[in-house]
């Protein structure tokens, strides 16, 4: 989350004034994040939070609405989105499409342990299994061709000087094009500034404007490399976190052999996607607002160090 646009409260109010949620009492940007327009509001009935969508094809949206909908309809702790008295859940402010939804309870956890990445892994997979269905779901605009096709791309240009070692971890990466991995709706950006927790229960999964129909196991790998790195090296993963999110995960949907084949390489990739995107946000940064911009070289150090290591010791963990 990040605010790109600033809002008057006035203009707050009247959007709201189609809402059956009351008077608007306080409210404030979130600085968190990196592609859309948040703000927490606190209204008579209760607390929301505003979305202006700044990224991403306006069409996703209505997928958006319905994506949630079955989410939450599943029980999954989700800001669904709500409507307004006229029974429309999408709208446009500043020109932008906006949506209103219902805050969660819960923090962010900085150091996770175990005991989350187990319950991570829980719902991810209760994630990818309620909405398999959607089969009509659009394929994200940043998937695994957007990011091999880009980092060529790059491979010629700003990264130039990474070639010696990266141009062998591209090719190796082709492989995956010619998979078929279970694919169903992912999150895509399922990191810890993305997930609510009170206590050691998971209890919000927020930001579902990267979701997209997509493989199960790029998913699982996101969340792999962003939960489940050591506290003192976050360019190696810590094998007892790893263990709890894949072991959660696979009490409810076992892991293919072809996918236990291609896990060191998905890691590979997921490093690769969030690199390339940061790398692409920090070279051209959105003009106006407050803007997070993250930094790149984190997932390049990670990407590094599991090319140079090919993954070996997770042999035993899938």
């Amino acid at each position: 989350m990040s605010v790109f646009t600033t809002l008057a409260e006035a203009e707050i109010r009247a959007f709201l004034a189609g809402f059956p949620v009351g008077a608007l009492q306080s409210w404030q940007g979130i600085s968190a994040g990196s592609e859309n327009s948040n703000f927490f509001l606190h209204c008579d009935s209760g607390d929301y939070v505003l979305t202006l969508v700044e990224r991403g094809p306006t069409g996703k949206l209505s997928f958006l609405v319905e994506l949630l909908q079955c989410l939450h309809e599943a029980n999954l702790p989700v800001p669904y989105a709500i409507e307004d008295r006229q029974g429309r859940a999408l709208h446009s402010l500043r020109g932008r499409p906006v949506l209103l939804q219902p805050r969660l309870p819960g923090h962010h956890v900085e150091q996770p342990s175990a005991v989350h990445c187990a319950e991570v892994g829980r719902h991810l997979a209760r994630l990818h299994e309620a909405a398999s269905g959607m089969v009509q779901a659009p394929g994200s605009d940043r998937g695994p061709d957007w990011v091999l096709d880009t980092s060529r791309l790059m491979l010629n240009s700003s990264w130039r000087v990474e070639a010696p070692w990266l141009a062998p971890v591209l090719d190796a990466l082709e492989s995956l094009r010619q998979q078929d991995l279970p694919a169903s709706v992912i999150h895509g950006d399922l990191f810890r500034d993305n997930v609510l927790f009170v206590g050691g229960r998971l209890s919000g999964l927020i930001d579902f404007h990267n979701a997209a129909r997509g493989w199960d196991l790029l998913d699982l790998a996101i969340c792999a490399n962003d939960w489940c790195l050591s506290p003192g090296d976050a360019s190696q993963h810590d094998v007892i976190r790893l263990e709890a999110l894949l072991d959660a995960y696979q009490e409810r949907r076992e892991l293919t052999v072809t996918e236990r084949r291609c896990w060191p390489l998905m890691l590979q990739l997921a490093a690769l996607r969030f690199w390339l995107s940061r790398q692409l946000a920090s070279d051209a940064p959105q003009e106006g607002g407050e803007v997070l911009i993250k930094d790149p070289g984190e997932f390049r150090r990670l990407l590094r160090q599991l090319a140079r290591d090919r993954n070996q010791a997770f042999r035993d963990v899938l």
